[in-house]
């Protein structure tokens, strides 16, 4: 490598500075266009380059799966002919034929030193001893069996129900990358060398192999040498990348929280309200925390529930797992000092989009409530602003709950945003409606003879209360025909099974007509 840089030092600076040339260019330019004035009216048009960019990078999950499924793909392919490689090495070997393959296992080792071809150097030697005792057979059994650990642990089952294993186990990429790096220098496959084919080219002298070295004038018996490990050009890029992010992350982390209220709501549902300085967050965003008296590893991603117009940020926390348990249990028995809290972000999602449609169909299911809290509060801030003019004419908001207490913490909101409403004459600009799921007779009977009631008896709100789940044809009909030339956004914070369904009704209620209404699907995932 040294001997390599020392002959091409010049080349090399020539294209890293190529390189750096062109990258600085292309982030003037971009950062240009995303803040120039002189380009407003055409991000008017084209929408702001960063909401562009993201669109792919929404579907980072499908992308990491995806790359996964083609690790073990190749993994798998690799493997296997691995095995039928040390097969046909320990057949050659113990073969007694005189056969070319014969001779070319049984090359003298201790005469011609490291210029072996077979791994399986003798007859004795089985399969399974040469390759626990070679750097490539050793490594890719290390690496595989930390590829096999981190694939099932991350079965949903597992993920949601034992995060704290997935979590560990998953970080064993750190084992399977090391291995990966180090797998190629074993040299197990091997090439005969540039000055031996001159001596001997196989052309010339594989079909008289029982002659090499017999004579002055005979072919020379090969050399050979393992070839150069180059599986470091494959994962030098993205360590380098893994790397700068966990020193941002670093970074980020240790900027100081302050943890300005603590409201325990119903459901063990826990509310923390933050500040940080330089913290600048939109609708519908994320964060990564960290409590480091409950794990200085673990780091948990959480919906942020606060509007970009208020002076903190928030997150509502369900308990739903060990680590998200004990920190609900950390708050509700510390009582000064307040359990230090790292936090990393935030980070984008789609329904950043929200305000970007005339109309929002805004669908949450339990905990999933949380980003359009986010949305309806920055709602109810945009409202105290008479010259703040919103694209978004409709939003319809549904929330799919179990039971009756999850309704609880998110009441208020919502009776504020309705006086708003009244207040401002725009009754009709927010629809929502809630569903409980779960249900005795006891409830039931209860809400239908306080039918007739102004409000609410499970919320306390105007909107009554729906049993069981919604009938999304007739909804998406609904909207249809109530917005027949609108472009509508459907954004879901919930399980898969729903989304199955909110996209299947986005593409039947869809018009073939592009100047009439049309329905787009976004999910919330991590």
């Amino acid at each position: 490598m040294g001997n390599w840089l020392a002959n091409h030092w010049l080349s090399v600076l020539f294209l890293v500075s190529w390189l750096g040339l062109n990258i600085f260019l292309f982030v003037y330019a971009f950062l240009n266009y995303e803040k120039s004035d002189k380009y407003f009216y055409t991000r008017e048009i084209l929408g702001f380059c960063n909401r562009t960019l993201r669109k792919p990078l929404d579907h980072n999950l499908i992308f990491h799966k995806l790359v996964a499924y083609m690790i073990c793909i190749f993994t798998a392919i690799h493997v296997i002919a691995h095995l039928f490689n040390f097969e046909r090495y320990s057949r050659s070997q113990q073969a007694m034929d005189g056969s070319l393959a014969s001779v070319l296992s049984n090359l003298a080792h201790e005469k011609e030193g490291d210029s072996w071809l077979n791994p399986i150097q003798s007859p004795n030697t089985t399969v399974m001893y040469a390759t626990f005792t070679s750097v490539a057979g050793l490594t890719g059994v290390i690496a595989t069996t930390a590829l096999v650990l981190m694939v099932t642990s991350a079965v949903e089952f597992i993920r949601r129900n034992y995060f704290e294993l997935f979590w560990y186990t998953h970080h064993l990429f750190i084992v399977y990358i090391i291995c990966l790096g180090i797998h190629g220098l074993g040299g197990i496959v091997r090439g005969q060398t540039e000055e031996s084919i001159g001596e001997s080219h196989p052309n010339n002298c594989s079909n008289s192999f029982l002659e090499w070295d017999k004579y002055e004038w005979s072919c020379r018996r090969p050399h050979f040498v393992g070839h150069p490990p180059e599986s470091w050009k494959w994962i030098l890029a993205p360590i380098a990348l893994y790397i700068f992010e966990r020193i941002l992350r670093f970074y980020r982390s240790q900027q100081k929280v302050v943890i300005t209220k603590v409201v325990m709501h119903p459901s063990k549902v826990l509310e923390l309200q933050m500040r940080k300085r330089g913290f600048s967050m939109e609708v519908g965003q994320y964060i990564f925390v960290n409590c480091p008296s409950i794990s200085f590893l673990e780091w948990h991603p959480f919906t942020l529930t606060s509007a970009p117009e208020e002076e903190f940020f928030s997150i509502h926390i369900r308990a739903a797992g060990d680590w998200t348990e004990n920190l609900i249990r950390t708050f509700e028995q510390q009582h000064s000092p307040m359990p230090r809290i790292e936090v990393d972000g935030p980070f984008g999602t789609v329904s950043e989009d929200v305000f970007q449609y005339e109309v929002a169909v805004l669908v949450g299911a339990g905990i999933g409530v949380t980003p359009f809290a986010s949305i309806l509060k920055s709602i109810w801030y945009k409202f105290q602003h008479a010259d703040n003019k919103l694209k978004t004419q409709k939003i319809y908001f549904y929330w799919i709950c179990r039971e009756t207490r999850a309704f609880a913490w998110f009441n208020n909101l919502l009776n504020s945003l309705e006086q708003e409403m009244e207040e401002l004459g725009k009754m009709d600009f927010l629809n929502y409606r809630l569903f409980l799921t779960g249900w005795d007779s006891n409830i039931a009977g209860h809400a239908a003879l306080n039918f007739d009631k102004a409000t609410d008896v499970l919320t306390g709100l105007k909107q009554k209360t729906f049993f069981g789940r919604p009938m999304w044809d007739n909804e998406f009909s609904r909207i249809a025909a109530a917005h027949p030339k609108s472009v509508v956004g459907v954004f879901l914070c919930g399980p898969r099974t729903l989304a199955k369904s909110l996209r299947r009704c986005c593409q039947r209620y869809s018009s073939l007509d592009p100047r009439k209404v049309q329905f787009y699907f976004n999910k919330e995932t991590f």
